[in-house]
């Protein structure tokens, strides 16, 4: 599904970051489940976060379950939208994950203590706000991967309020 590996080296392509990924998200406060931005760069991003045993989703055993993962790789492609918005002068937006397919994880649950790297590369983007990333999650012997479909609106408040939302 990816093009490149995880831990592909920076490349000339990819800027430096001048931003926190708390800046990129619309999500706050503990909601932010990533812990920076490695790499970002045209059509692909890339971020990585330690699993705590303080997260918002960790079970009485010390770990966060596996399906958690669908929110790394959905608080990623938020970051990639949220930088893109940041270039072009815009204030950071919601989007919407619409579904996943393929969501395939070697674990049934990320340990505590895990460092995560996930990776987010365009494979299609529709001039409605559709989009498709292929996602990974890579940590050591831990793998997982998907494809999202999401929806980033150019303005989301008049999206919802059109809808009566």
């Amino acid at each position: 599904m990816l093009s490149q590996p995880l831990h592909a080296p920076p490349t000339k392509d990819c800027p430096e970051i001048p931003y926190t990924v708390s800046e990129l998200l619309p999500q706050s406060g503990r909601m932010v489940l990533l812990d920076k931005v490695v790499e970002i760069g045209e059509g692909h991003i890339v971020t990585e976060l330690l699993v705590r045993d303080d997260g918002l989703f960790v079970d009485s055993v010390g770990a966060v379950p596996a399906w958690v993962g669908l929110e790394y790789m959905a608080q990623t492609v938020a970051a990639y939208a949220g930088y893109r918005r940041k270039l072009r002068g815009q204030a950071v937006d919601l989007g919407f994950l619409l579904g996943t397919r393929f969501y395939e994880c070697s674990v049934p649950a990320f340990p505590v203590g895990a460092r995560l790297r996930v990776r987010a590369e365009r494979n299609l983007e529709g001039a409605n706000g559709l989009s498709v990333f292929d996602c990974g999650i890579d940590g050591g012997a831990i793998t997982a991967a998907a494809r999202l479909n999401v929806f980033l609106p150019l303005d989301s408040r008049a999206y919802l309020a059109e809808r009566g939302l």
